[in-house]
């Protein structure tokens, strides 16, 4: 899991011919047969000889609204969770890129984690197989996104990242489009220019959440040592396709960035980008020391943002399971392991 198709050729040697890492690849990515000793094209000895590296299932928790939470275990005991949220006529998935986060939002529980280490290639895509398989998901029968916005910073872990995305749009891998894949970054500038430079890369969405240097600092510490001026100069450097918005993601927070004001800032802002604005009603948890803005000042600000470019307010999913938007930490709840996600 998580090698490409080179890496399973290196990997057989010269022991087994080269075709069959073709068929192993395909039936990991393509048919989403997670264990080696199921492919049933494959000789005895080697699905003896080979694991897989798959995902494990250690908890599910299912909300009203038909969102289901997943913590999965990795090999080394850690776990990490992914999110799956049906909608009509289209699926999303929010997975993760590292066990924790190390960029301390001060709106978000899973910054109250740290962050423990980054996922593997392996660990990043094995979480969208797992789901797919869960639920007989197929990008070629209906629309699958994937959104990397659960635990951890995903430009902090770049390298990992792409690789899985290039099996995700491989077409004799996931088969998926790049359309269809996002990533969040809280705004590492030099990792930004980086991906800008990747021949394959999702597409770009960054975490605003303030309309000034000063409130950004004190709610996104990450500030201090990139500044919100460079951050927009670096979007309008950034290499967009011709079918490519950037998405700007900004967590409303009452009485700290939600008034008519920070509305017209961000607007003026980003006045010159093309790009598109999330606007997303603080989701509360234990610890956050913010609370939900009411629902007529998210809208007031919307109306105002609008004005100058597409802007929407995202509307939570998973609410009652802890999966919704900031809300992904483990934590213990009586004897279960429940874990709370940041998309």
């Amino acid at each position: 899991m998580g090698m490409e198709l080179a890496d399973i050729e290196s990997a057989l040697g010269s022991r087994f011919p080269k075709f069959r890492a073709k068929q192993m690849y395909e039936a990991l990515y393509a048919q989403r047969v997670l264990e080696i000793d199921k492919i049933s094209t494959l000789p005895a000895a080697m699905r003896q000889e080979f694991s897989s590296g798959a995902l494990k299932v250690d908890s599910r928790h299912h909300s009203y609204d038909g969102t289901v939470r997943y913590l999965m275990g990795l090999e080394d005991g850690k776990s990490v969770e992914a999110v799956f949220m049906p909608e009509n006529g289209r699926d999303t998935l929010c997975i993760s890129s590292q066990v924790g986060c190390p960029v301390d939002c001060k709106f978000c529980l899973t910054a109250l984690m740290g962050l423990e280490r980054n996922l593997t290639a392996g660990e990043i895509i094995g979480q969208v197989l797992l789901i797919a398989a869960e639920h007989q998901l197929d990008p070629h029968d209906r629309q699958m996104n994937i959104v990397m916005m659960g635990q951890g910073e995903p430009l902090m872990n770049l390298d990992a990242v792409l690789k899985a995305t290039r099996i995700l749009i491989d077409p004799n891998g996931v088969g998926m489009s790049e359309r269809r894949i996002t990533i969040s970054t809280s705004g590492l500038i030099p990792k930004i220019d980086e991906l800008a430079q990747s021949p394959v890369r999702p597409k770009l969405a960054i975490s605003l959440n303030a309309s000034t240097e000063e409130q950004r600092v004190e709610i996104m510490p990450i500030t201090k040592k990139w500044h919100l001026k460079e951050l927009i100069e670096a979007c309008h450097r950034y290499p967009l396709r011709s079918w490519e918005w950037l998405t700007f993601e900004y967590v409303l927070l009452r009485g700290v960035n939600d008034t008519d004001a920070d509305a017209l800032r961000v607007r003026k802002m980003l006045a010159n980008l093309k790009c598109k604005v999330n606007l997303i009603a603080l989701n509360p948890g234990p610890g956050i020391p913010f609370q939900t803005p009411d629902p007529d000042r998210v809208e007031s600000f919307q109306e105002i943002v609008k004005v100058g470019m597409p802007c929407f307010i995202r509307k939570p999913r998973g609410l009652d399971i802890y999966a919704a938007c900031g809300q992904l930490k483990r934590m213990e709840e009586g004897a279960a392991l429940i874990s709370i996600d940041t998309y």
